[in-house]
């Protein structure tokens, strides 16, 4: 399969997937629903487009791309399956633990050509710290992409031998990332939600798994990145949020898309066509405006907070405000796709609440995306308090 194209110049509109990979995710759609999990030959197309590569560093293998190319991209995986855009850049996100890891370790993790990382959010897990590194036991929630995953992480607090908690250069807890084959880890099938069914976001455990220090990095502080670059000058959360988003703008854009079909078709009983009312015209209107205008928005501020990121120093981060003003693109445009998701499922009436229609797996879908910790209105708080001036009272 021919690899995506990274435009110079960015489109409008997300860029197109091979046709032959956008026939295989509309065909794997049922499937992908029925058994939650990505099926074959799909997963090795994914690969080979090499879309779980796309954050990952251009000296293990990687592309290395331009967060805005990224954000299209996710987007347009989207618009065909938003599970499989939802494991895209669940697996992307965590490859970008590697600037923070032993290059060696990472070299083998990604030696692999299908390797992917996979990985639960912190819930209070502790690490003891033993000779050479890591000795850990405990149980995991919302690992999104674990049955395709090669290595798994736990994020954790670290023990030290006399009973204290590492702290890390602000003085708080650190939280540091174990990496560890898959195969050490036992998946617990519990994902069953109403939507995203396929990304098997299931539990896992591991019992006294020992992780070598070269195996393990943290996040907390910048200083200690071992890989330069913009890139990875942006903290995950912040990219995690951007993969979000494209999966809620590729949502809705599919949505509206089918829904401007639908209404050039229906005839509600006792009213004219749908196109032909001004409720349906303007609102139509304003959809189309709300995903473009969030799209814009998001795409602006991650071209000029890069582009001011490629003048830091090896290690530098980009400043607060810069990540506020790329939290705040990123829930502006998953809050904004939902709005439209919400009135297009009105609109259509019967038409949308039946399996199978265009309609009713992608509301499941987007109200299940909007229940996720990058969606939360709260962000909108964070971002404005850098606004205002004042220090953020939670990281981002």
């Amino acid at each position: 399969m021919d690899q995506i194209t990274q435009p110079a110049l960015a489109p409008e509109r997300p860029p197109e997937l091979p046709p032959e990979l956008t026939e295989a995710l509309i065909a794997a759609g049922d499937e992908i629903e029925r058994t939650q999990r990505i099926p074959e030959p799909l997963l090795s197309q994914l690969h080979e487009a090499r879309l779980f590569r796309m954050f990952l560093p251009k000296d293990l293998g990687g592309d290395e791309i331009h967060p805005s190319d990224y954000l299209r991209i996710v987007e347009e995986v989207a618009r065909h399956e938003a599970s499989v855009a939802w494991n895209i850049f669940v697996g992307n996100s965590a490859a970008l633990i590697v600037p923070f890891v032993d290059h060696d370790a990472a070299t083998e993790i990604f030696a692999d050509p299908r390797a992917l990382v996979a990985w639960g959010p912190p819930h209070g897990g502790t690490a003891d710290a033993v000779d050479g590194g890591y000795r850990v036991s405990g149980r995991w929630e919302f690992a999104s992409g674990c049955r395709q995953a090669t290595w798994m992480g736990v994020h954790c607090r670290v023990r030290e031998p006399d009973g204290s908690l590492r702290l890390n250069h602000l003085g708080h807890p650190t939280l540091r990332t174990l990496l560890f084959p898959a195969a050490q880890a036992t998946l617990h099938d519990v994902w069953n939600p109403i939507g995203l069914r396929g990304t098997a976001s299931d539990s896992y455990s591991i019992e006294d798994v020992f992780v070598a220090e070269a195996y393990t990095g943290t996040r907390d502080d910048q200083a200690l990145r071992r890989k330069s670059g913009p890139l990875y000058a942006f903290p995950q959360q912040g990219l995690y949020a951007v993969g979000v988003a494209g999966t809620a703008l590729g949502i809705a854009s599919a949505m509206l898309a089918a829904f401007v079909d639908l209404a050039s078709e229906k005839v509600p009983r006792g009213r004219p066509r749908l196109a032909d009312t001004s409720m349906i015209q303007v609102g139509v209107a304003k959809a189309e405006a709300t995903i473009g205008a969030a799209r814009a928005y998001l795409i602006t501020g991650l071209d000029e907070v890069f582009t001011k990121a490629e003048a830091l120093g090896e290690t530098e981060a980009i400043a607060i405000p810069d990540r506020a003003r790329v939290r705040l693109a990123a829930t502006h445009a998953i809050h904004g796709a939902a709005e439209v998701v919400d009135w297009i499922y009105k609109e259509a009436g019967v038409s949308a609440i039946f399996p199978g229609s265009p309609f009713e797996r992608r509301f499941r879908d987007m109200h299940t995306l909007t229940q996720q910790i990058q969606s939360r209105g709260s962000h909108y708080e964070t971002a404005g308090q850098v606004l205002l001036g004042n220090p953020p009272e939670i990281y981002f």
